[in-house]
């Protein structure tokens, strides 16, 4: 008998035994219930990670997000789950800071061995959690990170929206051809991935097309004062503003754009797609403003509408975009778990792989080699203090 023979090596090395003894009760009582990530199919749920900016500066993103994610997954619920098994999502807040988004993935796997993982909305969040991902080979689903970077980190890393330089290039011809803009400033957010990567694809646009970028400046998230930028940029006397940033700025620098009496029109990208925009006086300084998001919730299509009316009811408000990407991302990831009929993480991997034409709220999505998602973009005016559909632009 084992524990005879320890006993016995005990009265040599007695300190030894013990902690051999102690390893080998351990070992041989188990830990009943206890999922690891080789052996998935032992849980009694599907366990989906998700992390997102709950709080902190990007905060109605990471909500949007998590909204639309769980109206997915209940309705998947109601509907016995997938593979008879109900998901279990584990939600975990990165607070808006890459340090801790990386922290909370590691936690998502280490501790409640998810199978797979859907964040984040900002690049800058999941490019420190993506590598994370990739090392553990656990799949990670990003809804609304458009940095190209995103998906170069490896194979296990996908996403269900559009990347920067569809999105640049689409914002540089609007500026062009349907602004009619010549003469170009753009104010970029210096520390933050996808402003500076949106801009690179904007300017290189932009000129092509035969504009002229005539001052480039930069702020930092989370700047209250934007006086000596736009000062600057009011200097040459541009046709338009071109800010790639996220909500939280753009309405501070649009406020005191028009303080500095700056009449020119504002556009950017999909970080400014959040009720917030145009909160307080941002709603008559961004009056007729523009920007390019993922779909529009004035699409008359019956799934954008079926969807609007399950948020409505469970949420007492209307959705947005980032809502919309969330909801995808669950659909789209446990379509996948159901293809692979397997909760392996490998075999997740490779029919998220495999998704075509899936319709989803933001559209038929098919994901490229790249694994980025192949898909139009909207362009939304802002009128009467509320996000307008104004134009489709497709791939």
């Amino acid at each position: 008998m084992r524990i005879t023979r320890l006993l016995r090596f005990s009265l040599v090395q007695p300190v030894a035994a013990c902690l051999i003894l102690t390893a080998g009760i351990l070992l041989s009582i188990g830990t009943p219930g206890c999922n690891t990530k080789n052996e998935p199919a032992k849980a009694e749920s599907v366990m989906i990670g998700e992390f997102a900016s709950l709080t902190g500066n990007q905060a109605t993103f990471g909500q949007s997000q998590h909204n639309g994610l769980k109206l997915a997954i209940d309705e998947i619920n109601a509907n016995g789950g997938v593979l008879g098994k109900k998901i279990n999502l584990m939600t975990e807040d990165d607070q808006s800071k890459s340090e801790e988004a990386a922290t909370v993935v590691q936690k998502l796997i280490n501790r409640d061995n998810v199978v797979a993982i859907i964040g984040e909305v900002a690049s800058s969040n999941t490019l420190a959690a993506a590598p994370i991902c990739q090392n553990e080979k656990i799949p990670l689903l990003s809804p609304a990170s458009t940095n190209p970077k995103v998906t170069e980190i490896g194979d296990y890393i996908f996403r269900v929206c559009y990347i920067d330089p569809f999105q640049g290039t689409a914002n540089a011809n609007f500026a062009y051809n349907t602004l009619h803009a010549k003469n170009v400033a753009v104010l970029k957010d210096n520390r933050n991935d996808y402003s500076v990567g949106l801009a690179k694809y904007f300017d290189s646009t932009f000129t092509a097309l035969g504009g002229t970028i005539i001052d480039e400046t930069t702020y930092s998230n989370g700047d209250k004062d934007f006086n000596a930028q736009l000062t600057s940029l009011k200097g040459h006397n541009p046709d338009a503003i071109f800010i790639p940033g996220y909500y939280t700025d753009i309405n501070l620098i649009a406020i005191q754009a028009r303080d500095l009496g700056i009449t020119c029109t504002l556009f950017g990208g999909d970080g400014w797609d959040s009720p917030e925009l145009i909160g307080g006086k941002g709603k008559e300084a961004l009056e007729n403003c523009y920007f390019t998001t993922h779909c529009s919730m004035d699409d008359t299509n019956a799934t954008v509408q079926n969807f609007v009316k399950q948020f409505k009811a469970a949420y007492g408000t209307t959705p947005d975009a980032i809502a919309a990407l969330g909801y995808d991302a669950g659909k789209i990831m446990i379509d996948a778990i159901r293809r692979a009929n397997s909760v392996a993480p490998d075999a997740i991997r490779t029919q998220l792989a495999a998704t075509k034409g899936f319709p989803g709220v933001t559209g038929n999505i098919t994901i490229d080699p790249r694994r980025n998602a192949t898909k139009p973009l909207v362009v939304l005016k802002i009128s009467g203090a509320a996000f307008h559909y104004f134009s489709t632009i497709q791939p």
